[in-house]
């Protein structure tokens, strides 16, 4: 009898869980779908009525996602930081930058998945550390300007290899790279800078990494260099 307990209870501790993390999904795509457009935030908005942003991370609070489940474990997380870093820069608003305000990304905390976890810890522990794909930090955005676009929607476990593929291909076709063929070289966000092994590994060159994505291919001699990154905060 015990054992059989045991198992229901389990049965019910998995299923209460799948059903938060479905709803976490269906109210962060309402709560982006609100307040994001081409790519920017109305800060301003959310400030003045908190209240879906705060019932979005307690939802996030308690939720158990495993990294043996990648798309759940992925698309919570990602979904997760996006949510968090505009709840950082609510906490600190009007601010002009998330690096105006100390410890945001390092030291500041969030509730998440039982955990009391900082951005970076999400991004370089729980994403980067275990899956080793550089297309992560199309998706991740920061708060700023330079960051890649965030878009108006989840990123769900469903649709997740998809959203990657496109919004890798959005920025490396994009705001991401500056090409002058003039002159023969490319200047690229200082993120490929900053992480460059993630864009090099298997021994490719980051060249190599942007070729895959682009439609208009970049040659092999082409010289590298790296833009200033935009840090201002990305609103309405």
């Amino acid at each position: 009898m015990k054992k059989i307990s045991l198992i229901l209870t389990l049965l019910v501790s998995l299923s209460v869980s799948a059903q938060d993390l479905d709803l976490f999904f269906t109210q962060t795509n309402l709560f982006l779908g609100k307040h994001v457009s081409k790519g920017k935030v109305d800060y301003a908005s959310i400030h003045k009525d908190q209240s879906e942003l705060d019932e979005l991370l307690k939802i996030a609070s308690s939720i158990s996602v495993k990294s043996t489940d990648a798309n759940n474990y992925k698309a919570f997380w990602i979904n997760a930081y996006n949510i968090s870093v505009i709840k950082g820069i609510i906490d600190n608003y009007p601010t002009k930058s998330p690096l105006d305000n100390s410890g945001f990304f390092d030291k500041t905390t969030y509730k998440l998945a039982g955990k009391d976890i900082t951005l970076n810890d999400i991004e370089h522990k729980l994403l980067r550390a275990k899956f080793k794909d550089a297309r992560f930090h199309f998706v991740l955005v920061c708060g700023a300007v330079g960051c890649p676009p965030l878009i108006n929607k989840a990123y769900l476990p469903s649709t997740l290899e998809t959203q990657l593929e496109n919004q890798t291909v959005k920025a490396l076709n994009g705001s991401f790279l500056k090409v002058n063929t003039k002159k023969k070289k490319v200047e690229a966000s200082e993120i490929m800078k900053w992480y460059k092994e993630d864009f090099t590994m298997d021994g490719i060159t980051e060249i190599e990494f942007i070729n895959k994505y682009r439609t208009e291919k970049i040659p092999d001699n082409f010289k590298l260099s790296y833009f200033t990154y935009n840090w201002n905060l990305n609103k309405q």
